[in-house]
Parts: structure tokens; C-alpha cells; sequence
């Protein structure tokens, strides 16, 4: 199975990483996943992932991107890029960043899509699994700051597809801008579809997304 595409610092995955990847791919494969809908073409852009109600979606998500070429960054705690794990940490995609300084989070971020030519960041926007309506809103921030397009991305368990969805461009109203990405996500049916609640109080909707 091939490593995946634009490592980052052009670096070759370690062996206790090749071996995760390699185990998490395998299972998305062996399970019958496959990734529908279109990426962007766009070298840096933010990944929403949700409805996040599983561990399982971890690996629906990382095989969904992997599927479509894409090799994805994620935000780490700072504290977890030390000795024994920075390098397995920067392997599978990690950005350090100071959440003690929550303020500044967002430019933290802004700066790693400054630095890099090819970026793509993925967030679970619900920040956990448990049923909540007060989604968080940083994911939506970074775009603005980092001027980066959104794309939508959830896993519907009924068809076992890693779906691909809207492409949101903010504008500064967030409210406007993520009506479609709600919509969509609420067509897609997670894991455990009574812990999957929306910001506009809506719940899953047992209705087709209309992607495959």
C-alpha cells in the first residue's frame, strides 16, 4: 500500500506510522468504504468533517481523503509533539499549537497555512461526540484568516460512503454561509444518528444527500 501523498517536510513515514496507516486504510477498504463527491482544486483549504458521533469516523475520514489524494493536517496539542511521539505526531500530519492560549489559536493556524505551499486542515466541527448543538466556530475563523475555501465531509454509515459535499467560500456571515454545509450534513446518516444535533437545532434527516 502506497504512503500517503505530499508528506509533510517531504519526509518518509516511520515504521509504528506506516504500520497505522497502513492498518486504518486497510480497514476502510476491508469494510467496503469508498469516497464520493469532488475536492476542490485548491492546493490549501479547510476540511469540515461531521457528524462526529463515533472513534470509527477517524478512520472513515482519513481513508475518504486518502481515496481522493488528498493528505490531510490535523491540530495537535503541543505537549504531544515530544519525545516518544513528535515524529509519529508529524507522520500522520500533526500541527503543534498552544491551546493555553486560546485567543491565539487562530493566527497559530493561520500562519502554519502561511508557511505551507500545500495545506489541507481537517476539523471535526462538533469538537466531540456527544450530542451538542454549540458547534464550534474556529474551523470557520482559520478560512477567513488563512482566505481558504471550506469543504464539507461526513461519513454516511447507511451506504458506507465518505462523502464529499458543499465547498463553502465565507464571506463573514457565518450563518449564511454554513446554512448549505448543515443541510448537508444533516443527510448523512452517522454512526449513532440520536447523538447527531445541528447549531439551528435540526437533527439527521432520513432523506438522500443526492452525492454519489
Amino acid at each position: 500500500m502506497s504512503e500517503p501523498a505530499s508528506l509533510p517536510e517531504d519526509r518518509r513515514l516511520g515504521l509504528l506510522s506506516r504500520l497505522v496507516w497502513w492498518l486504518l486504510i486497510g480497514l476502510y477498504k476491508g469494510l467496503g468504504w469508498r469516497a464520493v463527491g469532488k475536492m476542490p482544486d485548491a492546493r490549501k483549504f479547510v476540511i469540515a468533517g461531521a457528524s462526529h458521533t463515533s472513534n470509527w469516523d477517524f478512520m472513515v475520514f482519513l481513508g475518504t481523503v486518502h481515496e481522493k489524494g488528498v493528505r490531510p493536517r490535523f491540530i495537535g496539542k503541543h505537549s504531544l509533539f515530544k519525545w516518544p511521539l513528535r515524529g509519529f505526531m508529524r507522520d500522520m500530519g500533526g500541527i503543534p499549537v498552544d491551546r493555553t492560549k486560546r485567543a491565539d489559536l487562530v493566527r497559530q493556524v493561520t500562519d502554519a497555512f502561511n508557511r505551507h505551499d500545500d495545506f489541507k486542515l481537517i476539523i471535526a466541527i462538533e469538537g466531540t461526540r456527544s450530542p451538542t448543538e454549540q458547534w464550534r466556530t474556529g474551523f470557520y475563523h482559520i478560512a477567513m484568516a488563512a482566505g481558504v475555501p471550506i469543504v464539507c465531509a461526513g461519513p454516511d454509515y447507511d451506504r458506507k460512503l465518505g462523502v464529499i459535499g458543499p465547498i463553502i467560500h465565507p464571506t463573514g456571515d457565518y450563518d449564511a454561509d454554513m446554512a448549505p454545509a448543515f443541510e448537508f450534513f444533516k443527510r448523512l446518516k452517522p454512526r449513532h444518528p440520536e447523538n447527531a444535533l445541528f447549531p439551528d437545532g435540526g437533527t439527521f434527516i432520513d432523506e438522500p444527500h443526492g452525492i454519489e
